[in-house]
C-alpha cells in the first residue's frame, strides 16, 4: 500500500472495534505486515447523530466529522472509511472537504444488493430510524432500481441500539432484530441490511429468512479491495521503473 486506511470512528467504539477485528479476519495474512495500515481517530466525543437527527436539537455532528477526516489526510491516509452509517448523512460534506477517497457504506451496500435482487425489490432496512427519516438508505438504494422498507418498529431499534451502545444488550435485543427483519420479509422486503453497526454484533438474528447484507462486511471488503488496488498499482509502477 501506499499509505494508511483513515477510519473515523467512535460511533460506537465497539463497532470501530468490530470493524477493525473483522478488517483482520478478512485479510489472508501470513505475517504482520500482511494486514493493511490503519489510523483509527476514535472519537466517542463526536455529537450524537441520534440527537441532532431524531430529537432535532444538540451539536452538528458535521464540523467535527470533517475536522476528523482532514486530520486523518493530513497523517497520510489514502482513503477513508467511515463505520457508520447514520453518520453517512454527512458524507458528501466529508468527502468534499478532503482530496482522498470515503469508502461510501451505503452506496457501496446498495450496489452489493443489486447483485441479489431484481430492479423493483424492496431492502427490508435495520438500522435506527434517523436513516429513514434523513432518506438515506432510499438515496442510496434508488440509483439501483431499488425500494428502502422500514419494519414499523423504529422505536424498538432505537432503544436496542442505545443499549447495545450502553453495553447493557442481551436476548431481547436479538428478538428485536429477528422481529424487525420478520416484518419487513412479510411486506416483501428481498433482502435485508443490516444498516447499523451496532446490529453488526447481533446480526445473526436477522439472518435465514432472505439474503442479509451487513453493510459493516461491505466496507471491509471495500478496504481490502482498495488496498489491493493501490498495493498492485504501486507495485506495476515499481516493476516500471
Amino acid at each position: 500500500m501506499n499509505g494508511p486506511i483513515g477510519v473515523i470512528g467512535g460511533m460506537g467504539p465497539d463497532a470501530t472495534v468490530l470493524f477493525q477485528q473483522r478488517l483482520i479476519a478478512a485479510v489472508a495474512a501470513h505475517d504482520d505486515a500482511d494486514h493493511i495500515p490503519l489510523l483509527i481517530d476514535m472519537n466517542p466525543q463526536i455529537p450524537s447523530r441520534i440527537t441532532r437527527l431524531i430529537d432535532g436539537y444538540g451539536a452538528d455532528p458535521e464540523p467535527v466529522l470533517i475536522a476528523m477526516a482532514k486530520r486523518l489526510e493530513s497523517m497520510g491516509t489514502t482513503a477513508l472509511a467511515m463505520p457508520c452509517n447514520t453518520a453517512h448523512h454527512y458524507a458528501d460534506a466529508i468527502a468534499g472537504s478532503v482530496s482522498v477517497p470515503l469508502l461510501n457504506m451505503p452506496r457501496l451496500a446498495a450496489e452489493r444488493a443489486a447483485h441479489f435482487v431484481t430492479k423493483g425489490s424492496a431492502v427490508g432496512i435495520l438500522a435506527s430510524p434517523a436513516t429513514q427519516r434523513v432518506g438515506l438508505f432510499q438515496k442510496a438504494l434508488a440509483p439501483q432500481g431499488l425500494d428502502a422498507l422500514y419494519p414499523d418498529c423504529g422505536d424498538a431499534l432505537l432503544q436496542t441500539i442505545k443499549r447495545i451502545k450502553a453495553g447493557q444488550n442481551d436476548t431481547q435485543d436479538a428478538a428485536v432484530l429477528y422481529e424487525a427483519a420478520s416484518e419487513a420479509v412479510s411486506r416483501g422486503a428481498k433482502c435485508l441490511f443490516v444498516g447499523c453497526s451496532e446490529f453488526s454484533l447481533i446480526k445473526e438474528a436477522a439472518e435465514g429468512m432472505v439474503p442479509v447484507i451487513d453493510t459493516l462486511d461491505v466496507l471491509v471488503d471495500a478496504v481490502v479491495e482498495f488496498a489491493d488496488l493501490t498495493s498492485a498499482s504501486t507495485q506495476s509502477h515499481r516493476d516500471y521503473l
